[in-house]
């Protein structure tokens, strides 16, 4: 039992960082190389932290209303980003994440600045986690498997196609903003209900290119993707403790085997597939 819980905080990691991961793979899914779940979670944690430690509400009202936080900013980022496309899509959102950090860091009387939100009650546990994210795998196969994962497909694939076909590329791109950003705020709020304490720096660069890495190693076609890359990213620290100092070498390693062997990631059935060009 000792040793079952010595590995519980790995595993309220892995969960939380794989709810992130399935809102990246959401936006990829649908053609957008959007790198915005950063920017969404951070919403989504503040409006937690600070409805949770001010306000004195239950989790059942603040979950409710981080993931309606991120859904709204989700669709509300989606309309400057219609007419954008590639990497001038990535260069928006990386914006809009900048954009949060410094309004976190700025707005002091809100949102305590450089400090955070300290003595967050802590009102999610592993059981909470495991839940909501069995919850958003069946959610995430459902849309796999619907009318909507085949204007996703058929847009990453060729949006001139799709729009022949009579698919609204604003429409579903829109829909993706709005799946993305209702699941970043969801485990943002998560995260601040679980960890005590939120910072701006939290949501910064490093969990962007965190968030990439899961879904580059993992692969963005299928549902399995994500947690194939964020079991092996989240269990790898574990292993290569001893070389701590070489870590960020060894994934980097990794990650330029898999996009040259496996483009489609460790998901994909098979090695050494044709490569294509794709942002993930």
């Amino acid at each position: 039992m000792n040793t079952v819980l010595s590995y519980q905080p790995l595993l309220d990691i892995f969960l939380l960082n794989l709810g992130f991961a399935y809102s990246q793979q959401i936006v990829l899914r649908a053609g957008v190389f959007a790198i915005s779940t950063a920017g969404l979670a951070s919403i989504g944690a503040y409006v937690a932290a600070i409805l949770a430690k001010r306000y004195g509400l239950p989790v059942m009202v603040v979950l409710p209303v981080s993931l309606a936080f991120g859904a709204l900013f989700g669709w509300l980022l989606s309309v400057p980003l219609a007419r954008l496309r590639g990497i001038y899509q990535a260069i928006a959102t990386l914006a809009f994440v900048q954009i949060v950090m410094s309004v976190a860091l700025g707005w002091e009387s809100v949102t305590g600045g450089g400090f955070g939100i300290n003595e967050i009650p802590k009102l999610i546990g592993t059981a909470h986690l495991l839940i909501v994210t069995v919850i958003v795998i069946y959610l995430m196969q459902a849309i796999k498997g619907s009318g909507i994962g085949r204007a996703f497909d058929a847009i990453q694939q060729d949006e001139t196609v799709g729009a022949v076909l009579g698919i609204s590329i604003r429409k579903y791109h829109s829909l993706a903003f709005t799946i993305s950003g209702a699941i970043a705020g969801l485990y943002g709020a998560l995260e601040a209900l679980h960890s005590y304490s939120l910072t701006p720096a939290q949501y910064g660069f490093n969990f962007v290119v965190g968030v990439l890495a899961f879904i580059v190693l993992g692969g963005n076609r299928t549902v399995l993707g994500p947690v194939i890359g964020v079991a092996f990213l989240s269990i790898m620290p574990e292993l290569f403790r001893p070389l701590a100092e070489f870590r960020p070498m060894v994934t980097g390693v990794i990650m330029i085997l898999v996009m040259n062997y496996l483009p489609m990631g460790l998901s994909s059935p098979s090695f050494g597939a044709e490569r294509q060009i794709d942002p993930v």
